[in-house]
């Protein structure tokens, strides 16, 4: 295929990279934030080296999708349809729907938290959470609405770089160890520590996002990117990208191991920025909180212009005949689409009713779907970017890159596997009697990462002081929550208090 010109050629450089800071704004959320926060308050700087790690495996998938539309003019949706069978898109469909209602549903809740947190912090939590919750979602269906795909990426450099500066400089402000951090960076560790290897997981295969992978297509499309320069121009913004998401984690893990965490809920962005406060007054907590609110808004709405580019995709593909795929057909602007709105305003009002509420067979059906999604993704990848004959000779991957994917498809396709394992594994009761037993025998049950914390593998202890019973956090649903205890000398905290943290 050859290289056409960009519609817009006199964009800044900054404008030129839009794609890629898209990609990291709308990939890092509340759930990395939790995520690499707790696995620096559990292990320490000394596994900072896990966010590069999930940074470089997932420009390893985005760039082998840039490189397919590159090569053919196609989305790999219309790719995988094309080439693999109707199949993989109906398949697609079922697992972009349930992931819509659980993603929209997460990222109002976080939207809540932080509403909550930043404007109206002595409200009831709760209420409080559920109604800016909503706000932001029909914010963000009014953004995406008015202003085009042009203001969107305007807003989002806006908010990347909101979010960028106030985590980075709380990470600044509360003065780490910049040595271990440097060693936590060169040197990849894994800690003898119970559940280290959960958390290592959860960073690596968490940062970055998961379906919007898939959009970063339509955002290169709307550059008018194609041919080689176009997959140089995305390698370039793909790095740029991802960088600054391992750096936001990396962050993140510094300041979570200088915090402690004492509750959950919708207060969790209070909890964090009054332990940051201790350390660094009330400016650095407010800086902070506007990071977290930057975070959490500019992940929602890149998800909300996003995400329905996928739906009206399937839509006007599935009309043509398989195979009519020609590139020199006129491109559809999905955004005008019945479908994209139809979709965005679905995304904007479905999640609203499980916000407040766990809908157990979703949250299981999403789980399952999730855990197949990125090796299938890499597995697609490197069957579909190694055939000469539907990318051409030029856009072949070469070695390095399937080396990448190769360690994309092993590492993804073991976490999925512990996934289903968890989630198809029969639960233990939670009811009232054996929660006395729980407590009778000393163990602990935790829900996030997703195991079951016993006697045989929870923290071990050699302080005195934190010799004492175990106690069960009991949060209201729908959040899930983690209740971990700190082990001697990992955490400032020498008093034994259990650290319990729930996502929204």
């Amino acid at each position: 295929m050859t290289d056409t010109t960009n519609k817009t050629p006199h964009r800044s450089f900054l404008s030129s990279i839009a794609p890629g800071i898209l990609v990291a704004a709308t990939g890092v959320g509340a759930g990395d934030l939790i995520t690499a926060g707790l696995a620096g308050s559990r292990l320490g700087v000394v596994v900072a080296w896990t966010a590069i790690a999930g940074a470089l495996l997932k420009w390893a998938l985005n760039e082998g999708v840039a490189r397919w539309q590159m090569a053919t003019g196609t989305t790999l949706l219309e790719g995988w349809s094309d080439k693999l069978g109707a199949w993989i898109r109906w398949v697609f469909l079922a697992y972009l729907l349930i992931w819509s209602v659980a993603t929209g549903s997460a990222l109002m809740s976080a939207c809540g938290v932080a509403g909550y947190g930043l404007f109206t912090p002595n409200a009831d939590a709760d209420t409080a959470r559920f109604y800016w919750g909503i706000a932001h979602s029909f914010i963000g269906v009014a953004l995406v609405l008015l202003g085009g795909y042009r203001l969107f990426e305007k807003l989002m450099a806006v908010f990347i770089g909101v979010m960028f500066a106030a985590v980075i400089a709380t990470a600044v402000l509360i003065k780490p160890d910049w040595g271990a951090v440097g060693t936590g960076l060169i040197m990849p560790t894994i800690p003898r520590a119970d559940n280290a290897l959960n958390y290592i997981l959860g960073i690596i295969g968490g940062v970055g996002g998961t379906v919007t992978l898939l959009c970063y297509g339509y955002w290169i499309r709307e550059e008018g990117r194609t041919g080689e320069s176009g997959v140089r121009a995305c390698r370039l913004d793909l790095a740029i990208g991802y960088g600054m998401t391992a750096i936001f984690g990396v962050a993140m893990i510094v300041i979570g191991s200088k915090i402690t965490l004492t509750q959950g809920g919708a207060k969790m962005a209070i909890v964090l920025a009054d332990q940051l406060a201790l350390t660094m007054g009330t400016f650095g907590r407010w800086v902070f909180l506007i990071g977290f609110w930057g975070a959490v808004f500019s992940s929602l709405l890149g998800v909300w212009q996003s995400v329905p580019y996928l739906f009206a995709d399937f839509v006007y593909m599935n009309r043509r005949p398989r195979g009519n795929v020609a590139t020199d057909e006129p491109a559809i602007d999905y955004t005008k689409t019945k479908a994209y709105r139809v979709f965005l305003f679905g995304l904007a009002i479905v999640p609203i009713f499980f916000v407040t509420q766990r809908v157990e067979h979703i949250q299981l059906t999403y789980a399952v779907l999730g855990a197949l999604f990125m090796p299938l993704l890499a597995m697609t990848l490197l069957l579909m970017n190694n055939r000469s004959d539907w990318v051409g000779v030029r856009f072949r991957s070469r070695w390095a890159i399937n080396v990448l994917l190769v360690a994309t498809l092993v590492f993804f396709a073991y976490i999925g596997g512990r996934k289903l394992i968890k989630e198809l594994r029969p639960k233990p009761p939670t009811s009232a009697a054996s929660i006395g037993m729980l407590e009778s025998t000393g163990r602990t049950l935790e829900t996030a990462p997703g195991i079951l914390e016993t006697d045989a593998n929870r923290p071990r202890r050699t302080n005195p002081v934190h010799n004492r019973q175990p106690t069960i956090h009991q949060q209201p649903a729908p959040a899930a929550r983690m209740s971990i205890e700190p082990e001697s000398g990992m955490r400032s905290d020498n008093h034994g208090r259990a650290l319990s943290l729930s996502s929204g």
